[in-house]
């Protein structure tokens, strides 16, 4: 599964060829470096530990190299550079497990794969900051979108309309977790809550309200702006209530 962003890096511009062979483990093992113990898989675990608590801007060969506590030299043994070690980043945080999944029907699959996507994203804020639309496919992503596939085959659409439904889930969730990401970021770097932020503007709304110039919205309830509404699964029923009727309506073409 893919998900656009117009982020700071991207996804599938270093040597493809290569990225691949690391990916599929079909190319040459590297030479022995001068580091016992360093392998191409403690290289990306380290590369992902760097970019989940310090960004993916944080990230450079250098640093994955520091962390190891190695030379940057010994690293492109392993991998070419920054650019596949990216792509083998995205391919080892891939989403979601199939024990994720459950063993229900199309769309208890559609909402298991949008909340384990959710907080996916939460875990790996730095996936936002990555413009995947060009990936690199390795066993995990393929994986991955085997094991959604084949659970919702049977809602009895065209292939192209199976990727589809996929697709318009994930891109919603993406959505919802660039809001939630970049809400926590606010949080931290101006050191009000969410709460402190809207009561600062209190006064000046009330009086905006009051003066007859916004009719709809001075007429809002008061619990309108309640953080107690789930505003995430809203939207996610309603996506999935909609691939409902079309299910009913290619069930109804299919019975003739």
């Amino acid at each position: 599964m893919t998900s656009g962003s117009g982020g700071t890096e991207t996804s599938g511009s270093g040597d493809i060829a290569r990225t691949l062979e690391l990916l599929w483990a079909t190319g040459p093992r590297p030479s022995r470096g001068p580091k016992p113990g360093l392998t191409l898989d403690g290289i990306v675990e380290a590369a992902v530990r760097i970019a989940d608590t310090e960004g993916v801007q944080a990230l450079s060969m250098r640093r994955v190299a520091t962390e190891l506590g190695t030379g940057a030299m010994s690293l492109y043994r392993y991998v070419p550079g920054k650019a596949e070690l990216l792509d083998l980043m995205l391919d080892r945080v891939q989403r979601p497990a199939p024990e994720e999944l459950g063993d229900g029907g199309w769309r208890a699959t559609l909402e298991a794969m949008a909340r384990s996507t959710l907080a996916h994203y939460r875990r790996h804020p730095w996936l936002l900051q990555v413009n995947q639309s060009r990936p690199v496919l390795g066993p995990s992503s393929l994986d991955g979108m085997e094991s959604v596939l084949a659970r919702i085959k049977p809602m009895g659409l065209t292939d192209p309309e199976l990727v589809s439904a996929v697709v318009t889930v994930d891109g919603y969730v993406v959505g919802a977790a660039r809001a939630q990401v970049h809400q926590q970021e606010a949080e931290r770097r101006t050191g009000l809550t969410d709460q402190e932020f809207w009561r600062a503007q209190l006064p000046v709304l009330e009086r905006a309200m009051a003066s007859g110039r916004y009719p709809v919205l001075a007429t809002l309830s008061e619990d309108t702006f309640a953080p107690g509404f789930d505003h995430f699964e809203f939207g996610l029923q309603r996506i999935l209530d909609g691939l409902e009727v079309w299910v009913e309506r290619r069930t109804r073409e299919r019975q003739g």
